[in-house]
């Protein structure tokens, strides 16, 4: 399989808060559709037809998703951030999801705790 070669801006440091961040979860279409791996924010807009709303990987738009994807979940309540109790196995997985995020889509911000007074989007 070949990957496509996708120009990238140079990525940002943005914060966003969870609350920032759950509105870019493709609901609002004036608004790009975000997905956060391991903090780094990307912004998946131009594949709206795999993370938009009622597509399969809406689940991880508007989060941070991290535990979900390393465990090759699509449910729900898997997709949060805390990672931390992921197999090896698992985490070779969410390391990968994050490279090919890396190599695909540019990098827009990073995910900041709720109470970050410098992120103020």
């Amino acid at each position: 399989m070949q990957s496509a070669v996708v120009d990238l801006a140079p990525p940002k440091d943005d914060p966003y808060t969870p609350e920032q961040l759950a509105e870019y979860d493709g609901r609002d279409s004036s608004k790009p559709i975000l997905v956060a791996i391991k903090g780094d924010i990307f912004d998946v807009t131009r594949k709206g037809d795999v993370y938009g709303p009622g597509r399969s990987y809406n689940v991880f738009a508007g989060k941070d998703g991290s535990k979900g994807l390393g465990m090759s979940s699509l449910k729900a309540e898997h997709a949060v951030s805390d990672y931390s109790g992921l197999n090896e196995a698992d985490m070779k997985v969410l390391n990968e999801w994050h490279d090919f995020f890396s190599k695909r889509y540019n990098i827009v911000g990073k995910v900041v705790p709720s109470n970050t007074p410098s992120a103020n989007m």
